[in-house]
C-alpha cells in the first residue's frame, strides 16, 4: 500500500511577520503510524523540496512521543528534505492522501490548482482523502463530479473556531476552516477543544486538531486493510 502526504510550502502568518508553516506532530504521527504498519509514504509539498515546519510545533510544550522520535530520525528529515512537487504527482501511484495540518495549508493548499485536481481524482478513483487539524482547508473549492463542493452532506470535522480563537489567530487567518466547512454544506461536528476528536464519511477522514492527528491516521489505516 501507499500513501501520498502533502504538506504546505507556505511560511509566512498573514502579515504578522511571523513564521508558520506545517504542524510536527500532524506529520510526525500519522506518519510513524502508518509507516510502522507496513505502509509505503512518499511526501510532496507545491513548491517541493524542504516544506516549512511551524516554529511553535517545535517549542517544549508541544513535544509528543512522536516528535521525539522524528527529531531523532535523520533518515526521515532527509526525506522530508526533498518533497516532490505537487505537479509532479499522479494519484494513480498511491492508495491513498494524507494532509498534515499547520496553518500553512490556508494559504497555499487551499487554492493550490495542483491541490484541487489532486483531491478530486482521488474521489474519482474511490480513494480516502485524509485531512487533519487545518488540512481541511484543501476542501474549500474542491468539488464532487456534479459541482457541489466536496463536502456537501458530509460529516467532517476540523480546527474549530473556538480553537483559533485560543491561539489568537481568528483576526490573522483568511478563513475560518469551521465556517468554511459549514458553509460548503458539511455535516460538521467538533469534540472538546484541543481533545482527540476524527470523522470518517464514505472516502473522506477528517482530524479536529494535532491531538487528532494519529486517530485520523488509524482510520486511513483501518479502510487500506
Amino acid at each position: 500500500m501507499k500513501v501520498l502526504f502533502v504538506l504546505t510550502s507556505h511560511d509566512k502568518l498573514g502579515k504578522t511577520g511571523e513564521k508558520t508553516g506545517f504542524w510536527i506532530e500532524e506529520f510526525a504521527a500519522p506518519f510513524y503510524l502508518l509507516k510502522d504498519n507496513g505502509i509505503s509514504i512518499t511526501l510532496a509539498s507545491p513548491k517541493g523540496g524542504q516544506p516549512p515546519i511551524d516554529p511553535k510545533s517545535e517549542e517544549p510544550d508541544f513535544q509528543t512521543e512522536s516528535t521525539k522520535r522524528f527529531n531523532e530520525d535523520k533518515e526521515t528529515k532527509a526525506i522530508l528534505s526533498s518533497t516532490v512537487k505537487l505537479d509532479k504527482v499522479n494519484q494513480g501511484d498511491y492508495d491513498a492522501v494524507f494532509f498534515p495540518g499547520g496553518h500553512g495549508p490556508l494559504w497555499d493548499l487551499a487554492e493550490d490548482k495542483n491541490a484541487i485536481t489532486l483531491i478530486e481524482d482521488f474521489i474519482k478513483n474511490n480513494k480516502p482523502v485524509a485531512a487533519v487539524c487545518h488540512a481541511p482547508a484543501i476542501f474549500k473549492h474542491t468539488k464532487n463530479a456534479d459541482g457541489t463542493p466536496l463536502v456537501s452532506g458530509k460529516k467532517v470535522t476540523g480546527f474549530t473556531n473556538g480553537e483559533e480563537e485560543g491561539v489568537q489567530l481568528t483576526d490573522i487567518v483568511p478563513f475560518l476552516v469551521e465556517d468554511m466547512l459549514k458553509a460548503n454544506g458539511g455535516v460538521y461536528s467538533k469534540g472538546d477543544d484541543w481533545a482527540s476528536y476524527a470523522v470518517e464519511d464514505g472516502l473522506l477522514i477528517t482530524g479536529q486538531n494535532p491531538a487528532s492527528s494519529e486517530l485520523a491516521a488509524e482510520l486511513l489505516l483501518k479502510r487500506l486493510s
